[in-house]
């Protein structure tokens, strides 16, 4: 479970924290008392960590500012997470890195060059960061996914784990991301979806984050491990469904076998259809009836 910590007032220019915010989703006049309203204190921060013990799930946050990294330190945070809108902030990058906590970095609006730079900042510290594809946009198009850039991160950063942060709406798309390689899926969630707020209308309620979870799982297990095998539960639909070599009609000794002579039937209980080629020129040596299994006994 992530949150996001600011110190609004060392975050925002004056300008930006005093002016007007008249939004349906507004929880103050101002930008600065909207954010104040929705920011979480010490003892909120403790009381998620306690309860995220009991839960057993990993608690971290996102660090907006110098002082919030602080905060967060304080509380030995886990985890730092750094927003796509702070993959530029070299110095709060530098200074988080510092903590030598593994990091996780999302690349909203960034280019590859951005992402390089970002990570050898990181990498002057250690290299224990995660690297997700995501689209800064709230909430974002399908056809602005660009899911094939895991790919490509993966394959810039293979000591790296690649992930991907979806602000788009449904459960779809994360398991496509995993198929595609992201090994650390970011999701907004809500209690609901109808709340107030901007992101709530693309977050996931709780059976939506169930599903997604499931549906993760099902995917890991689905992929496999490449190798091409037959399993046991296929053996008696195969049979049903599969052919063999059949007489297409009566076959006396000594007939020389052509391809119109054959037929491909099911079951497969006989020669597999693979076969024919080696019995059409073959001489019947043993009588073999219309729609009957020509074998191997049968032919000289």
């Amino acid at each position: 479970m992530k949150f996001q910590k600011r110190n609004n007032k060392r975050l925002f220019t004056s300008e930006a924290y005093n002016e007007p915010y008249n939004s349906e989703n507004a929880f103050g006049s101002t930008y600065g008392s909207h954010r104040e309203f929705l920011e979480f204190g010490l003892e909120q921060y403790k009381e998620c960590i306690d309860e995220s013990k009991k839960l057993g799930i990993t608690f971290f946050a996102t660090a907006f500012d110098f002082d919030s990294a602080d905060f967060l330190n304080e509380l030995d945070m886990p985890i730092f997470k750094i927003a796509s809108g702070d993959l530029r902030t070299l110095p709060l990058l530098k200074y988080i890195a510092k903590f030598n906590k593994p990091m996780i970095i999302s690349t909203g609006g960034a280019s590859f060059e951005n992402i390089d730079t970002a990570i050898r900042t990181i990498r002057k510290f250690h290299n224990e960061v995660a690297i997700l594809q995501c689209t800064a946009s709230y909430p974002a198009g399908f056809e602005q996914l660009n899911l094939n850039v895991i790919k490509r991160l993966r394959e810039i950063y293979p000591e790296n784990v690649i992930g991907y942060s979806g602000h788009e709406n449904g459960i779809a798309i994360p398991v496509v991301a995993y198929t595609l390689g992201a090994r650390v899926i970011e999701k907004h969630f809500t209690l609901n979806r109808t709340l107030k707020g901007t992101d709530h209308a693309f977050s996931l309620e709780p059976q939506g984050l169930q599903k997604m979870v499931r549906d993760l799982n099902r995917a890991a297990v689905a992929l496999g491990d490449g190798v091409k095998k037959v399993y046991e539960t296929e053996i008696a639909p195969l049979r049903k469904m599969g052919k063999m070599i059949v007489a297409s009609k009566n076959l006396g000794i000594g007939h020389l076998i052509t391809e119109v002579d054959l037929e491909f039937r099911s079951p497969s209980d006989g020669l597999s259809p693979e076969l024919y080629e080696e019995i059409i020129g073959k001489v019947i040596k043993s009588p073999v009836n219309q729609y009957a299994p020509i074998t191997f006994d049968n032919l000289q």
